[in-house]
C-alpha cells in the first residue's frame, strides 16, 4: 500500500495568473493555506509566490509549508516551440528545485481560445508522436539539469486532454522522463475515467490534482461550445463532494499503488470573491482526510 499525501494550490484561492488585481494576495494565500490546516502547496504561475528563493524559503519556514512541485505550460507540437518552451520551463524548474520539491507539473497548449473559437488544429497521430518525443526529450533535460520528474498534466482545450489523447500521450512518451499528473477534473470535464486509468497505467501515475465537476454545468457549456475559460467562470469546478468523479474511490485506488503520491486539492475558482477561498479548502481538506486513507501532514 502506497501513501497519498494532500496539498492545496494557488489555483484554489483563485490564482492563474502572476499578476492580477483580482487575484488573492500571495501572502493571505500562504496564511489562509496554513489556517486551512495544509502543509503542503504548488508553486503556482511563476511570478505570483516570490521568486527569490531564500525569501521564499523563509515564507514557507514560517508557515510549517513544503513545496510539492512548480507548474508550467509547454508548446512542443510546434517546430519551432522548443526555445520559448525551455526559457518558461527553466525558470520555473529552478526555482522548484531549490525549494526541494521533486515534481514538474507540465500542462499543453490550447486548442481553443478563450472566446471558444478553434485556434489551432488537433494533433494527427503523427504529431502525437512528435509531441511525445519532444516531451520526452524535455522530461530528460528537467531530470539532468534540475533533478525534476516531469509529470504531464492534461488539460481541458488542450493538445493532450480527452482519454483517448491522454492514453496515446503515455504511448509516445517514454516512463523514465514523463509521467501523468492525473488530474481528476479535466479528465472527467473531457468524458474520461480516472479509475480507468489508474488501473491501465498504475505505474504511470506520477502525480495527482484533485477537483471534480458540476455536471449540470458541464452540459451547459458543451451545448453552448464553450471554453474551459468561460466553464470555470461559471463555476463548472465545484466543491467536493458535489461533482464528479467521486473522489473517494480515486483516494483508495491511488493508496492501492505501491507508491507514495501527492495528490493536490486544485479547484478552479478564478477570478473569485477573496473571502471564498478558507472556507471551502478548510472544508475539502476534512472531507478527503475523513475516511483516513489520505493524511495532510
Amino acid at each position: 500500500m502506497g501513501r497519498v499525501d494532500i496539498g492545496t494550490a494557488p489555483d484554489s484561492w483563485g490564482v492563474w495568473f502572476a499578476d492580477d488585481p483580482r487575484q488573492t494576495p500571495w501572502t493571505q494565500f500562504l496564511d489562509e493555506v496554513a489556517e486551512a490546516g495544509y502543509t503542503r502547496i504548488e508553486l503556482g504561475p511563476y511570478g505570483y509566490l516570490p521568486t527569490d528563493p531564500v525569501r521564499l524559503k523563509d515564507e514557507l519556514d514560517q508557515r510549517g509549508l513544503t513545496m510539492t512541485a512548480g507548474t508550467t505550460f509547454e508548446q512542443l507540437h510546434r517546430p519551432d516551440g522548443w526555445e520559448a518552451t525551455w526559457r518558461d520551463v527553466a525558470k520555473t524548474a529552478e526555482l522548484t528545485a531549490a525549494m526541494g520539491a521533486k515534481h514538474l507539473v507540465v500542462m499543453p497548449s490550447m486548442w481553443r481560445g478563450d472566446n471558444g473559437k478553434i485556434v489551432e488544429e488537433r494533433l494527427d497521430h503523427e504529431g502525437q508522436a512528435r509531441h511525445g518525443l519532444a516531451v520526452t526529450e524535455l522530461g530528460r533535460r528537467l531530470a539532468e539539469e534540475f533533478g525534476l520528474l516531469t509529470q504531464y498534466h492534461p488539460h481541458a482545450d488542450g493538445h493532450v486532454d480527452t482519454q483517448d489523447t491522454v492514453e496515446r500521450f503515455l504511448e509516445e512518451t517514454d516512463s523514465d522522463f514523463v509521467n501523468l499528473c492525473l488530474d481528476t477534473g479535466h479528465i472527467s470535464y473531457c468524458g474520461g475515467d480516472n479509475l480507468e486509468l489508474i488501473r491501465k497505467y498504475p505505474d504511470r501515475i506520477g502525480y495527482v490534482h484533485l477537483k471534480q465537476v458540476d455536471p449540470k454545468i458541464l452540459a451547459e457549456v458543451e451545448a453552448e461550445g464553450l471554453s474551459m475559460d468561460e466553464a470555470v467562470r461559471r463555476g463548472v469546478m465545484c466543491e467536493p463532494p458535489n461533482g464528479v468523479p467521486e473522489l473517494p474511490p480515486v483516494l483508495d485506488a491511488l493508496a492501492a499503488l505501491d507508491a507514495d503520491v501527492f495528490a493536490i486539492v486544485e479547484q478552479d475558482m478564478y477570478p473569485c470573491a477573496p473571502d471564498v477561498p478558507l472556507p471551502i479548502a478548510a472544508r475539502t481538506l476534512a472531507y478527503l482526510t475523513a475516511s483516513g486513507g489520505a493524511s495532510s501532514r
